[in-house]
């Protein structure tokens, strides 16, 4: 039989073909918008974990959008904060997004350097209130003293430190709040507690006690990094289930038409093996193995495919964070093989129901 199964699938090599891109296709297609999307969190959560913040206080109006949200708290709930029994440091940040979904840090550079320091490569801290610190990937062709535009104002390369410190783009949060409007404001604040976690939530309760900030959302690193997951994020799991569902589709179609068409081409072949006593069960058995053996040569090209891509992509744009999850590489092998046989299902019951008589007097 496995001799048959392969011979007709190298008898007519540009429809195997087709049919293995198709699921290859639809194996890229899961593996890569999970890498995006997954990826991005990941790569969010490795930079909150690099400032060194062991909780985060935010206002009572704020999203969990990678972490982002408005200013709308003074710069000087930072020195409340400060005060706190067991709170080493309280760090204000300003962050903003560009137009390219790029985040700019604005931070008050000896609070946040405080909680964990930064790393320079060259250069050194804000000189003045026009100067920028940039990691290394954003560093690619610039050099200390270069000047950079960001959200339409020149600013001046002081520093380039290690990437891995919350943002790739460092000013000072006045400057910040002054180009966005948001002038004397902060998103969120840094904490580090001292011995963590043994004194956070006294920390977390004295912040709520204190007057006027029983509103705000007060939390450790380990709670604010598990509330940024797919399952928590409904957009993305909605996306995710998305791409799934049309990939399913691609692959069910794709190999339903292949096959079925094979069966029809057949009719004679299979009539003749009916006559030769092969069972319903051996027919229907001979479709199901073509299918498999296309399926699994179309997944093995899609997961290759996917991390020569995922290789290719970190090598020319190191800021993509485009990792793939490898639960998601077994998950799209099961989604395309599962499509690939639902496909095939009625071909199969097609060709195994054909009448030998009529099958042989096909013309």
């Amino acid at each position: 039989m496995n001799k048959l199964v392969v011979g007709n699938l190298v008898h007519r090599p540009l429809r195997s073909l087709i049919s293995a891109l198709a699921i290859a296709i639809e194996v890229i297609m899961i593996l890569s918008i999970t890498a995006i999307l997954l990826g991005k969190i990941s790569g969010f959560k490795a930079r909150q974990n690099g400032i060194g913040m062991d909780m985060i206080v935010r206002p009572a109006t704020t999203n969990n959008f990678l972490g982002m949200s408005a200013a709308g708290a003074s710069i000087k709930v930072a020195d409340v904060l400060a005060k706190i029994p067991h709170v080493a440091v309280a760090a204000p940040v300003n962050m903003t997004l560009t137009g390219s979904l790029d985040s700019i840090y604005g931070i008050d550079y000896k609070s946040f350097n405080d909680l964990l320091p930064f790393t320079y490569l060259s250069g050194g801290p804000f000189q003045g209130p026009d100067d920028v610190i940039i990691d290394d990937y954003s560093a690619t062709g610039k050099k200390v003293g270069d000047t950079m535009k960001i959200l339409n104002h020149d600013f001046r390369i002081c520093g380039i430190v290690e990437h891995g410190k919350g943002g790739r783009k460092f000013v000072p949060i006045n400057t910040l709040g002054s180009l966005n409007g948001t002038e004397g404001k902060a998103s969120m604040f840094y904490l580090r507690t001292d011995d963590p976690p043994r004194y956070q939530e006294d920390v977390r309760k004295a912040i709520l006690a204190t007057p006027g900030m029983n509103q705000y959302d007060v939390r450790t690193a380990e709670e604010f990094l598990s509330a940024i997951s797919p399952t928590k994020l409904p957009y993305m799991s909605t996306a995710i289930k998305v791409v799934v569902g049309i990939a399913l589709v691609i692959g069910f179609l794709v190999i339903f038409q292949s096959m079925y068409t094979a069966v029809m081409e057949r009719t004679r072949e299979i009539g003749i093996l009916k006559s030769l006593g092969a069972s319903r069960l051996y027919i229907v058995s001979l479709v199901l193995r073509e299918t498999a053996l296309i399926a699994a040569a179309g997944i093995a090209l899609g997961v290759a495919s996917s991390f020569l891509l995922s290789s290719a992509l970190s090598a020319r744009f190191p800021t993509l964070d485009f990792v793939i999850d490898l639960p998601w590489v077994w998950k799209s092998i099961a989604i395309a093989f599962t499509g690939a046989l639902l496909g095939a299902i009625y071909p199969a019951y097609k060709a195994a129901s054909k009448d030998p008589i009529d099958a042989l007097a096909y013309e």
